[in-house]
């Protein structure tokens, strides 16, 4: 085969800088946004955040109030020095306080940030350490409560069974016999919360009665029950338990009441963690009837161009700074014109959303149209990838609440008159029914699909299932109740 050369012309899509600044910059949630205007600035010279000239003269008469302010007290000598005798009635806490209330205050503008401020979480293991520490252990027993301690998750459950616990610190202490272990396992179970340190639910539930004073009314059937028919418990197989425990259906009513009044995650009632807070993109509010869009002014600084560093370019210099400079420059207009493109696609889509979805602000999840990406990039006449970006990691401040606006994306089922049904409103449905529903005979999946079906929504009674797994319901048998 003989090798030669050919002349091809076509056609090919290339992403250029700019275009890829801008998609990365729709794509980004706020606080990575925030983070990447921040390596801009850090990076570029050329721009620099718009102050605003109203706040910073007001900051500059706070100021120069508060040096004159200083300055005549000082010269008076009234607050700043020590009087060497007090008037006759007076006494040198009102002194002091007056000198302390002089100092502390200041401006609102000054007041320190007291969430900076805020104490350090206490976590559970902390929580058991410092337990550990007001109980006088052998060095012996301490290596072990330290190991069992160490094994507790956040949950107040071990996270490797007592076997495991036992094997590994056998190879560390010598001569360590397994009844010496669960003696130091068994006083780090009696530490507060009840119930830390189960390797179960029912050692969990176990630990808890045992604790309850003696004289507890049924007690001791709550114990049976949890040590050898938590299984029927759970199955909800009422005659099985009455049969098996040798009760009466009342007895075994007040059994369950006591087991409900345990707590099964002993460690959610001292573990606490940090406190995630969503910043909103988009503040929906309703004025005067409409339902209005606006960004959130805090989500970014305002940035421009320096003037005085875009001032000293050359127009005809090929210096290397010169070259620099203008480098920097068109990075700047490229990053403010990509940010302001950001803004404009986010409020756009976020109008149109709630353009389409003004019943369910109204009136609900019941009243969620169904929505796809299409819908919305077909209006606005942009890419569905691009819809895509501009919802992920975005959220709206609603009346209701800080919603994502993925949320307003679902799929559809149809209804008897020929219409569509929102996969959102089903499920809110479904949920509405579950918490109005008698707890002694629960609603089954066909009897929801045909509620539903008398609403005029057409549903499977697989769909249901379905929808009632999604929001973490209990099928019908598991949410029967005595009670």
């Amino acid at each position: 085969m003989k090798q030669s050369l050919q002349l091809r012309m076509g056609q090919q899509l290339s992403m250029t800088p700019q275009l890829q600044q801008a998609i990365k910059l729709l794509q980004l949630s706020t606080l990575d946004l925030q983070q990447e205007i921040q390596q801009a600035l850090d990076s570029n010279m050329m721009l620099e955040v718009v102050e605003d000239e109203s706040t910073s003269l007001n900051e500059q008469m706070v100021v120069e109030n508060k040096v004159d302010i200083t300055d005549r007290m000082s010269s008076e000598g009234s607050q700043t020095d020590m009087p060497d005798e007090l008037p006759t009635d007076s006494s040198w806490g009102d002194v002091f306080d007056s000198v302390q209330m002089s100092a502390t205050s200041a401006p609102a503008g000054d007041m320190p940030d007291f969430e900076a401020q805020r104490s350090k979480a206490v976590s559970l293991q902390d929580h058991l350490d410092w337990q550990m520490e007001m109980v006088s252990f052998a060095d012996r027993d301490r290596a072990m409560v330290m190991a069992v301690i160490d094994a507790v998750n956040d949950e107040g459950y071990l996270s490797i069974t007592y076997a495991d616990i036992y094997q590994g610190l056998s190879e560390q202490i010598e001569d360590l016999e397994e009844d010496e272990f669960y003696a130091v396992l068994h006083r780090v179970q009696q530490f507060d919360p009840p119930g830390v340190a189960a390797e179960s639910l029912q050692d969990c539930l176990s630990i808890q009665l045992g604790q309850l004073p003696e004289d507890t009314p049924f007690r001791s059937e709550a114990i049976d029950l949890v040590k050898h028919y938590l299984d029927l418990l759970a199955a909800q197989d009422i005659a099985k338990l009455i049969k098996r425990l040798l009760i009466s259906e009342h007895k075994l009513t007040e059994t369950i009441a006591l087991i409900r009044s345990l707590e099964p995650m002993p460690g959610r009632a001292i573990a606490t963690g940090e406190t995630e807070y969503v910043v909103p993109d988009l503040f929906v509010t309703k004025v005067n009837g409409h339902w209005q869009v606006e960004l959130n002014p805090n989500i970014a600084p305002r940035l421009r161009v320096n003037p005085f560093y875009s001032s000293m370019i050359k127009r005809a210099d090929n210096s290397k700074d010169n070259v620099s400079m203008k480098e920097h420059l068109q990075e700047a207009r490229w990053f403010i014109k990509s940010l302001h493109g950001r803004n404009d696609t986010l409020l756009r889509v976020g109008r149109s959303i709630i353009a389409r979805q003004t019943e369910f602000l109204e009136h609900g999840a019941i009243a969620m149209k169904p929505m796809v990406l299409r819908d919305i990039a077909e209006e606005l006449e942009l890419h569905e990838s691009t819809i895509s970006r501009v919802t992920t990691q975005k959220y709206m401040h609603l009346p209701n609440g800080v919603i994502e606006f993925k949320y307003f994306f679902s799929s559809h089922v149809s209804t008897a008159g020929g219409g569509e049904c929102s996969a959102t409103a089903i499920r809110a449905f479904i949920k509405e029914l579950v918490n109005n529903e008698n707890p002694v005979k629960p609603l089954s999946d066909s009897k929801m699909a045909e509620l539903l079906k008398e609403k005029g929504i057409n549903v499977a009674r697989r769909t249901i299932a379905k929808y009632r797994e999604a929001i973490s319901i209990p099928s019908s048998s598991q949410r029967k109740r005595l009670l």
